[in-house]
């Protein structure tokens, strides 16, 4: 902690926040409230102080700084008011105060001023009225929010007692209310498949994928993953080429997902020679993808050559490989920077955790001229923390990966090759 605490004081950006709820999962609360109560008006930092003010019993004084920054009788005037920054947020923070204090009447007045209460997928009154089992109120206000997020969380509510059909009834209902119509639908899918239903699920993402302009490609990976769950990989890959011969040509987005199909059809060195073929194929994001394949059919090492060829693209990747093939000092001059501290972690004898590296480990990743401080503050939470190393193991390398396709002037294809992107929310602990 001493090592971050200075940028943590005077640095901008996520750097308070992440230094408060370090503090925060070390007993140091009030230390982390003193911190960002003085940075109530930004989004981040101000959520990051509602984070800590339950553990530090300061609720109350935290409650007062967001009304603090809620106009009088304050009603939004359009969909995206409370949705940004400025006095507005305060709203969804003080109503997720006012929960916590067991005042579940003042958090609901509260959102209802505001026009939308969804972000990222998740809307926060329907959460609220799911959790306090108020489902007659959750059903009238599915019934009209646009965006479906409240249907869903219905529909999840449903499922979660045992009613699977009335969970499907809501999902129908909304696909044809929603402005989001294939988002009901791929959801209805996924609800179906869980219960053993892949034909109805199959049904669902063909109606939707074969409607004018609904052959996207995250819907069209959704119906392919559906056939291959169903271990009808061959069916999938017939839809395809019927796609393919309606439109005459076959874009990267769609391309690639026709190549785990061959592979779990059997045919892994066709999948491995086909990109050849298309415009795309000599691409970076092409050989990731190809050396995926070769991963996944235990051929890692031709998985390395493949990414070797594209270097230094897809470091993050070529690293993770030879790791797994037990080469960390390779990996560590790959991308120096991405896996200083993954390759230390893997260096530690299984069994013995994280506690046998931490010495070397923070030197390494303490060292100003190795990490950035955006990576080394969340390095150092891994280090404080006994978290279990399989789990991590690829999240500096990842995180590294993020900051660098962000800032790279050069286009990155929609999707990775199997590598998720949620390492933020795995160090933050989220």
């Amino acid at each position: 902690m001493a090592s971050t605490r200075s940028y943590a004081e005077t640095g901008g950006g996520p750097a308070p926040a992440s230094f408060a709820r370090l503090l925060a999962r070390n007993g140091l609360a009030d230390e982390a409230f003193d911190l960002l109560r003085h940075h109530i008006d930004d989004w981040s930092l101000a959520k990051a102080l509602i984070d800590v003010a339950q553990g530090a019993g300061r609720d109350e004084e935290a409650a007062g700084l967001l009304a603090a920054r809620i106009p009088a009788g304050h009603e939004c005037d359009s969909p995206w008011c409370c949705r940004g920054l400025e006095p507005h947020p305060a709203i969804g923070l003080l109503a997720t105060v006012h929960e916590r204090q067991d005042r579940v009447e003042e958090a609901v007045a509260l959102l209802s001023t505001r026009q939308f209460t969804s972000l990222n997928g998740r809307d926060q009154l329907a959460d609220l009225f799911a959790r306090h089992n108020r489902i007659d109120e959750l059903r009238s206000y599915a019934d009209t929010e646009p965006l479906g997020h409240a249907a869903r969380r219905l529909a999840e509510l449903l499922e979660e007692r045992g009613d699977v059909d009335g969970a499907i009834t809501v999902y129908r209902q909304a696909g044809n209310a929603s402005i989001r119509r294939g988002n009901a639908a791929v959801e209805l899918a996924r609800l179906l498949a869980r219960h053993d239903r892949y034909d109805d699920a199959i049904e669902v993402m063909r109606a939707l994928a074969d409607a004018p302009g609904g052959a996207e490609d995250w819907i069209v990976d959704m119906l392919c993953t559906l056939y291959a769950d169903q271990g009808r990989p061959q069916d999938a890959l017939t839809w395809l080429d019927d796609l393919k011969a309606r439109r005459g040509k076959e874009e990267w987005e769609l391309f690639w997902i026709r190549l785990p199909l061959m592979a779990a059809c059997g045919r892994v060195d066709e999948a491995v020679e086909l990109p050849r073929a298309h415009p795309e194929g000599t691409t970076s994001y092409a050989a990731e993808h190809v050396a995926t394949l070769l991963a996944n059919a235990g051929r890692t090492e031709d998985a390395v050559i493949v990414l070797e060829q594209y270097a230094p693209a897809n470091t993050s990747t070529l690293a993770g490989y030879l790791i797994d093939l037990g080469r960390p000092t390779t990996a560590r001059r790959t991308d120096d920077t991405a896996v200083a501290g993954r390759a230390t972690i893997l260096n530690v004898l299984p069994g013995t955790g994280l506690q046998a590296a931490r010495p070397s480990y923070l030197r390494e990743c303490t060292d100003e001229a190795r990490l950035p401080f955006d990576i080394r503050l969340p390095v150092t939470r891994l280090i404080l923390s006994d978290l279990d190393v399989c789990r991590y193991r690829h999240t500096i390398a990842l995180w590294h990966e993020q900051r660098r396709r962000r800032t790279s002037s050069t286009p990155s294809p929609s999707r990775s090759a199997g590598r998720s992107w949620y390492c933020c929310g795995l160090v933050s602990g989220r």
